[in-house]
């Protein structure tokens, strides 16, 4: 099968596409054949080597953990899922291939009304969406500042918490504050005069902070909160030196929930939106965007 694969750490540069074989699946495993990819921040940061520390990864590695995709294999002993099944949700092996290996704990079936690009948006961003909030305890009535709310996790994250009945205002840029409208959320800029800004549109203040975007958005939430509890950031590796919880726990790939939020997806609730799209092949370019900090929703591989 087409694979993409890193031989060593470094730049997009290093990833390329290899014929690899195709897995098979153990006992209580799952191969799906593989539609859509979600290409995560996280990815680019496995490649460069920068997250080695905490999460070795033994090369050659192919990236990726999220999948939408096929039914196509089962394991011995599974009777949960069935050949043929679509799914989405979260895969054990690398995802940015042709095939990958999963559980049946770990997939969703994914609703006809949504189309694979969108059903592959779901699973990282609603997994951390989810732990996030409930790390924050937002609750109704509070107002949650959700900075890079324009991006795959911030788009999720701004209309679960609106559903929590908690007010959001989330930052993005000028192109995307219609977006952020859109989505339930009071919009503002990022940036110079970011604190001034969102003490007038929050005069009694924020309850809590979500930073999804990692762009030196931190002192700012501090002197917002006025200390740093109930300041959380996903993507912001300076967290540990400001006081700053990194939200840096494990996945817990509930395919009860992920069902129940395609499901909204597939009937318009909840609102998925990618960014962009790319063959497979062109994983290397997805990931430079990613690696920039594209401006809205999910960017995704297509596999034919």
């Amino acid at each position: 099968m087409k694979a993409i694969v890193f031989d060593r750490f470094g730049g997009t540069e290093v990833l390329h596409e290899a014929e690899t074989g195709i897995p098979e699946p153990g006992p209580g495993q799952v191969r799906v054949r593989i539609k859509a990819v979600g290409v995560n921040p996280v990815d680019g940061k496995i490649r460069s080597g920068s997250m080695a520390a905490i999460f070795p990864v033994p090369l050659p590695a192919t990236p990726g953990s999220e999948i939408a995709g096929v039914v196509d294999a089962l394991g011995e002993g599974v009777d949960q899922v069935k050949v043929g099944d679509e799914v989405l949700g979260w895969s054990d092996t690398g995802a940015y291939a042709e095939y990958a290996l999963t559980t049946p704990a770990a997939i969703a079936p994914k609703p006809a009304g949504l189309d694979w690009t969108h059903a592959v948006a779901l699973p990282v961003a609603s997994d951390a969406a989810d732990r996030v909030l409930d790390l924050l305890d937002v609750k109704a009535g509070e107002t949650l500042l959700i900075h890079g709310a324009a991006g795959a996790l911030g788009t999720i994250a701004v209309q679960l918490a609106t559903a929590r009945g908690a007010r959001v205002i989330g930052t993005a840029g000028p192109g995307n504050q219609e977006y952020l409208t859109s989505l339930g959320a009071t919009a503002t800029t990022y940036g110079e005069g970011l604190v001034e800004r969102v003490r007038a549109l929050a005069p009694d203040g924020v309850d809590a902070v979500l930073d999804a975007a990692g762009k030196g958005a931190l002192e700012d939430s501090i002197t917002l909160r006025g200390g740093t509890d109930r300041i959380v950031t996903t993507a912001d590796f300076r967290a540990g030196e400001l006081g700053v919880v990194f939200a840096e726990g494990p996945q817990r790939k509930s395919a009860t929930r992920l069902a129940e939020l395609a499901r909204q997806a597939a009937t318009g609730r909840l609102v998925t939106t990618v960014g962009a799209t790319y063959p497979l092949a062109e994983a290397a370019e997805a990931q430079r965007t990613s690696d920039a900090g594209h401006g809205r929703g999910k960017l995704v591989l297509t596999v034919a």
